[in-house]
């Protein structure tokens, strides 16, 4: 079965440092795209707050928030899914967004740095005596918890690529068609413009990582999901 693909909100940076933009302009949240292979459906980087996330869904697919049965995080950066942290249209507070009944993603390598990060935090906090910084860390690591470490395939012809560097385990999806693929990369290639030249984001863990993800990302996809941008042709490639 083959699968198919639709950019749900086309994402955004804070500040897009290709544009000169040294502080925060906006409210950066990642791209969200719906992958479907027959009755499964992935909501991938669900970045908008609850909300606009259903409302988004339901503007650009027949798709149901019920129908989805999981959502993958190409990071755990806060932008990447807003819609997870609170429980819905109904308030119950909890992590969830509409999405609780889904199965919940994200690379291996990603899951765990990101727990053991919020922990730190949480610790210092307590320490510190800080209650709220404690009770934001407490709340963020139990969506993180909620995650699984996500399988190679999480459906068919739908993979993981791996693309560390702007953070520890960030990972694409790569969707295989006939006769081309799609690369949902994450912000290791954010915008066109980092695409057209050659650019990663300035913060990265790892800067020769994130290079060394970029050119995997061109050298393997016909065409990109980019991270805080819509789809593109890959600019090297030839569907």
């Amino acid at each position: 079965m083959t699968p198919d693909y639709r950019v749900i909100s086309i994402g955004t940076l804070a500040a897009h440092p290709l544009w000169d933009e040294k502080t925060p302009r906006r409210t950066g949240h990642a791209t969200a795209t719906l992958v479907s292979v027959g009755d499964h459906h992935i909501l991938v980087n669900p970045g908008l707050p609850t909300a606009a996330m259903l409302a988004r869904l339901s503007e650009r697919t027949r798709i149901t928030p019920q129908q989805i049965t999981h959502v993958f995080l190409t990071s755990l950066e806060a932008d990447h899914r807003r819609a997870l942290n609170s429980g819905g249209p109904g308030g119950s507070g909890g992590p969830g967004g509409g999405f609780e009944h889904a199965t919940w993603l994200a690379h291996e390598v990603e899951l765990e740095a990101a727990i053991t990060a919020y922990k730190s935090a949480r610790d210092e906090a307590a320490q510190a005596g800080d209650k709220d910084l404690t009770r934001l860390a407490k709340n963020e690591l139990a969506v993180i918890e909620r995650c699984q470490p996500a399988p190679d395939s999480i459906l068919p012809k739908v993979d993981l690529f791996p693309l560390p560097g702007v953070t520890a385990g960030t990972c694409g999806l790569l969707i295989a068609l006939p006769g081309s693929t799609v690369l949902i990369c994450g912000d290791a290639i954010p915008t066109v413009e980092h695409l057209l030249q050659g650019k990663v984001l300035p913060h990265c863990v790892s800067l020769a990582q994130a290079q060394e993800s970029f050119k995997e990302a061109i050298e393997i996809a016909d065409a990109l999901i980019l991270g805080r941008d819509n789809i593109v042709l890959n600019p090297l490639r030839r569907l």
